[in-house]
């Protein structure tokens, strides 16, 4: 009985269960009831063999819940107390300030009550800040709000307990040493200018997040082709990369035992440091070094031990950490392969017995390894990308040994960019081939029909929790007949396409607002005919992935128009993106958007300076031009759809000022759904507009926790006197509005 492995087990469901269930006052009250039923388990084991393993999973779960709740009364305390507080305070620089979409930021440590706690600091202008500088000044610091899942994850789970926002100004003090622990970073970003010296510039971006993991430079089309092919987890550094490292030190070493552990445990701290110690890294290092001390100590290696003791090493860091989308894919992976590989790789060669020779062997031992890692981490991966790939187990067999060959190469380069530039250069040059091999075979798998399937399509997901249903009828059972398996999946899928593709032609009347953060992308649909509102969102990236997921869902690779009410990015940063995946027939825009703002198409452009009518069958849109001379929010365009006894109002960003002239210029019927103006300002959406087209609905497309606190409360106290039922992006999620 693996003893570690079942408490690691219990102890994972018990940070779970406080991360994502139990409020914080149950914790002690949970822990002490498990103890006592693991108590009783353990009495009951002494005679019951078979009771043993569920006696070591309770006790380690009542282990974390118990821990979890001393690390909320210990330390997490004193981080929520600053909550919503202004002060001042002094912050060191943990790593080099980056530039965001909306300014500059820092990840720094504060300590409270002499404990360190690490924050994201948001700065209000540009500041290079290097490891080990110190900021003072003050700060309105927010707790991360344990219990939303989104800011959670990306924020507790990688140890970030507090935000910073600046209030004025900021006395910098520049560090003359660092402490060890500081030299991560720069290692990191000495070698990403190497890396930037020795490559030709249009494999920068990849080799950068090959190797350290920073995907920032990555266009969202290259990281589009990769996620939709399935080797997105190549560029999230994690065990694969910490696979290829050990196998690089061993080959270097002669495979001697001693010599590989000395120079190997360095290297993979290292390493990890570069990598910003991400769960994944982590989680490979640990796992590596166990084994590596195994080898030496002339211990036995047991895979599932040592992926215990990584985890609960990690748990006990950060209890947290459970939340985290790296960790849960990173463990799951790993996972998967120990418990499938085996079994997979039997029934390829059961299914193919005359497959011989050592590039056979090969080819099956990547495939079973691809498949029996997806066996686990599909579910996640529908969950936190909205995207399962296919064409995975291709595109690994097509390219893995390439990515192996390059990750040596780059650590190659970096040896000799410290020796000679021309040198790195040289073999930059060389790598930059099988690079560009990779991303080729990435792009082309990934515009192959059916190459992924997306969960925008609630029937998608009634097929994941078919297949999943029908492997486990397949575990369970005696005769193992994997053709009827595979037989029913593939049924299945061709069911859930149908019925995904079919949805929109039936509905007469169909509006999609998703969920983009603070910007505003809305679907226009009836009978077949599919019609853009702009494309933005907290950033451009975020509006073009889930407006490209919803819509090859539904099979549409090409709109009928794409309608942008404005130029401001929260409405139109994502269009480029995205058209250039999914064409358009037409594009519509105000004569007062800049020329250089409109995204690139093969269709038809018009500058709305008048009012447009576009019918098709049944539906009718009318585009209203801007009002005003100025370019801006009031010369937001304002869209009406009409189709099959249903209305629909867009007025982009306009305030009260647009929406009277719009009034005064033109008869507006009465409206079933009404798209508040400005994100739900307290200045839009005016009376006057409520009372002429009397919505029954209105939709509010606002992020979550936004700073500029849409939807006001002014605002939504004006739509409960008129009656209206409001759905916001914020609370709702992507809101679907249709008619049959």
């Amino acid at each position: 009985m693996r003893v570690l492995m079942w408490f690691a087990l219990g102890f994972g469901a018990a940070c779970a269960l406080g991360a994502y269930l139990l409020p914080q006052g149950m914790l002690a009250a949970a822990a002490g009831a498990l103890g006592v039923l693991a108590l009783g388990l353990i009495l009951a084991g002494i005679r019951f063999r078979w009771v043993r393993p569920a006696a070591v999973a309770v006790l380690g779960c009542c282990a974390g819940l118990a821990w979890f709740a001393l690390f909320g009364a210990l330390y997490l305390a004193d981080a929520a107390a600053w909550n919503g507080v202004t002060r001042e305070a002094e912050l060191t620089a943990a790593d080099y300030s980056y530039e965001t979409d909306y300014g500059w930021a820092e990840e720094a440590y504060v300590r409270i009550d002499g404990k360190p706690y690490r924050v994201r600091v948001y700065l209000e202008e540009e500041t290079e800040l290097a490891p080990g500088d110190r900021i003072s000044g003050a700060f309105r610091f927010r707790y991360t709000a344990p219990r939303e899942w989104e800011r959670t994850s990306r924020y507790q789970g990688k140890g970030i307990f507090l935000t910073a926002d600046q209030k004025g100004d900021l006395e910098i003090h520049r560090s003359e040493t660092r402490a060890w622990w500081q030299y991560g970073p720069v290692l990191a970003k000495q070698t990403a200018q190497i890396l930037e010296a020795a490559f030709p510039e249009d494999v920068r971006p990849f080799v950068r997040a090959l190797l350290l993991g920073d995907s920032t430079d990555l266009s969202w089309d290259v990281d589009m082709d990769l996620k939709i092919s399935g080797i997105r987890h190549i560029i999230a550094v994690s065990g694969l990369h910490v696979t290829i490292l050990y196998k690089l030190v061993e080959a270097l070493t002669g495979k001697r035992r001693f010599l590989t552990a000395l120079i190997g445990l360095p290297v993979l701290a290292i390493f990890a440091s570069m990598a910003g110690f991400t769960p994944s890294v982590t989680r490979a290092c640990v796992m590596v070094g166990l084994m590596m001390l195994s080898q030496v100590l002339d211990r036995e290696y047991d895979s599932l031990t040592a992926l215990s003791f990584a985890c609960l090493v990690m748990l006990a860091a950060n209890p947290l950490v459970i939340v985290n989308a790296g960790f849960q894919l990173s463990v799951s992976c790993v996972t998967g392969i120990l418990l499938f590989r085996q079994p997979i790789d039997g029934w390829i060669q059961r299914s193919f017995p005359k497959g011989d020779g050592r590039l056979w062997r090969w080819a099956r031992g990547c495939a079973a390894v691809s498949l029996s890692a997806m066996v686990l981490t599909v579910p996640l991966s529908a969950v936190y990308f909205g995207t399962v790939s296919l064409i995975g187990v291709v595109t690994n067999l097509l390219t893995l040994w390439a990515v192996s060959l390059v990750f040596n190469g780059l650590i190659v380069v970096c040896a000799m960019g410290l020796i000679s530039s021309k040198l790195a250069g040289a073999l930059g040059w060389v790598l930059a081939w099988p690079v560009r091999y990779v991303l080729s075979v990435a792009k082309l798998l990934s515009r192959a029909p059916l190459a992924a399937v997306y969960t925008s399509s609630e029937y998608i997901v009634f097929w994941l929790v078919f297949c999943y249903m029908l492997l486990a009828v397949f575990l369970i059972g005696k005769k193992k007949q994997s053709g009827v398996l595979l037989t029913c999946a593939g049924l299945g899928l061709c069911l859930a396409l149908g019925c995904s593709w079919a949805g929109p032609l039936m509905d007469g009347c169909r509006v999609t607002m998703l969920d983009v953060g603070q910007g505003q992308c809305i679907l226009l649909q009836s009978r077949g005919k599919t019609f853009l509102v702009d494309c933005g969102g907290d950033t451009g990236e975020i509006a073009a992935d889930r407006a490209y997921r919803l819509l090859a869902s539904q099979g549409i690779r090409r709109l009928d128009g794409v309608i942008l009410t404005h130029g401001d990015d929260d409405h139109c940063g994502g269009a480029d993106d995205l058209l250039g995946r999914i064409g358009t027939e037409l594009m519509i825009a105000p004569w007062t958007m800049e020329r250089d703002r409109l995204p690139q198409t093969d269709g038809r452009v018009i500058w709305a300076d008048q009012e447009l009518l576009i019918t098709s069958g049944k539906c009718r849109i009318r585009i209203f031009p801007p009002s005003f001379l100025e370019s801006g929010n009031e010369n937001s365009l304002c869209i009406l759809f009409e189709a099959e006894n249903c209305g629909i109002l867009i007025t982009g960003d306009r305030s009260a000022r647009g929406e009277r002239m719009l009034l005064k210029r033109y008869d507006l019927p009465e409206v079933d759904v009404l798209v508040a103006g400005h994100h739900g300002s307290k200045d839009s959406t005016c009376r006057e507009l409520l009372e002429t087209v009397k919505p029954e609905t209105v939709l509010i497309s606002a992020g979550a926790g936004n700073v500029y606190g849409h939807p006001d409360g002014e605002l939504l106290e004006r739509l409960a006197q008129f009656g209206c039922t409001v759905y916001r992006s914020d609370q709702n999620g992507t809101i679907l509005f249709r008619v049959r």
